[in-house]
């Protein structure tokens, strides 16, 4: 750090045209300076001199308290890439006020939009990227995502163990769990048994009760149909592929199909009984339900799946601290245990577990029982395959 160069300071120290503040030197060596200069000047300066130095001093107070905050954090903000309605909103706050970094939030509701956004960003920069496990490989292979440095995530240890090693990260370089959670149908109406609802209910028109919509995301919505008709949901037979449009093609003819949404409009026209039914996330059919006890949520018999959202690093990361702090902060036991309850999915994390009340564990729509996961999978991702499941995304969508 470097003073006095110009003519105004020259002039009062015409011996030292330049002070030089070394890495290892405090800033009291400036005042220091200044004072042992001052004493070799003649009585006429003394007085400007004196008020020179109380304006040196004040400066340098300042400048020492910025560099102080500047350690704190760089005061970058730090961009997050997130579905709507999935993060605390206290928990922002509290994580800014913590570390000094500002969150800005990008918002999507289905991967495609997702993935979209990242490829056509341009010179707009994501830090974090919140994920499902089905699409991690994908946007490994398009060079979307960085491989994560985890020595700067100590939290890390709150990972419960059936997180780690998964297919969508076998060396888990490049995730870190936030959420986990299911799929079903969030409708209201006649009180059924969870573990006698079936699929028929929406795709067979004799049964529906009402306006419904489907979920808008390809991979989800084709592996549910798949599972609905008897098939591995995550076949990569084209033929069996092939009946899963077909089956979806036939819910679209009925007179009750209004549409394709993503998981919180579907939601919230339930709620609002615009719809009578939905596939939703589990999270967002509890937060209806607790708006609205009348409202139901299954796991159809035929199955469904299970997912992990993840918290990944952007390749064009242009606040990598900011992005590690921000994934420590939401591992930390009690900030994941609050991220939980308030978005009504279930932890990944094992130090968080300790920390949340029992009602919440034991709520079978956040936490499904061992017969619900029985008849679940996770959906893995399928390679060369995955151009079967676009094209007959496109067809069920254009038809």
């Amino acid at each position: 750090m470097c003073f006095y160069t110009s003519p105004f300071f020259t002039h009062i120290f015409p011996q030292k045209k330049l002070f030089t503040l070394k890495d290892n030197q405090k800033p009291t060596h400036l005042i220091y300076f200044c004072i042992n200069n001052a004493m070799h000047q003649s009585h006429r300066k003394q007085k400007l001199i004196r008020i020179l130095l109380l304006l040196s001093f004040f400066a340098v107070f300042i400048t020492a308290c910025n560099d102080t905050q500047g350690q704190k954090s760089s005061g970058k903000t730090v961009s997050v890439m997130i579905y709507s309605e999935y993060i605390n909103p206290s928990l922002l706050k509290d994580f800014e006020k913590e570390t000094g970094y500002k969150v800005n939030l990008e918002l999507y509701e289905a991967q495609e939009e997702m993935i979209v956004k990242l490829q056509t960003a341009g010179t707009k920069k994501y830090d974090v990227i919140i994920a499902s496990d089905v699409v991690i490989q994908q946007i490994i292979q398009l060079g979307l995502i960085a491989p994560i440095d985890t020595n700067k995530i100590p939290n890390r240890v709150n990972v419960a163990p059936q997180f780690l090693g998964q297919a969508y990260d076998p060396t888990n370089a490049y995730s870190l769990p936030y959420l986990w959670g299911t799929t079903g149908i969030l409708f209201r109406g006649e009180k059924i048994h969870p573990d006698s609802a079936s699929y028929s209910m929406l795709f067979d028109a004799k049964n529906t009760k009402g306006n419904f919509s489907l979920l808008n995301e390809s991979r989800s919505m084709l592996s549910m149909a798949l599972q609905a008709i008897g098939y591995d949901a995550n076949s990569i037979k084209q033929e069996e592929i092939n009946k899963a449009v077909d089956f979806i093609l036939q819910a679209k003819k009925d007179p009750h199909f209004v549409g394709f949404d993503g998981s919180v409009p579907g939601k919230n026209k339930v709620l609002s009984g615009e719809n009578w039914a939905a596939i939703v996330f589990n999270g967002e059919a509890q937060a209806a339900i607790n708006k609205d006890s009348s409202l139901q949520f299954v796991i159809p018999r035929e199955g469904s799946f299970m997912w992990v959202d993840a918290m990944l690093l952007s390749a064009n990361a242009s606040n990598v601290e900011g992005a590690y702090a921000f994934m420590n902060y939401i591992l930390d036991a009690n900030n994941g245990a609050k991220l939980a309850k308030y978005i009504n999915y279930a932890t990944p994390n094992k130090a968080s577990l300790d920390v949340i009340d029992d009602d919440f564990k034991n709520n079978r729509i956040i936490n499904p029982n061992k017969q619900e996961i029985k008849r679940m999978k996770f959906l893995t991702d399928l390679g060369e395959s995955t151009k079967f499941y676009d094209e007959a995304w496109i067809i069920v969508k254009t038809k």
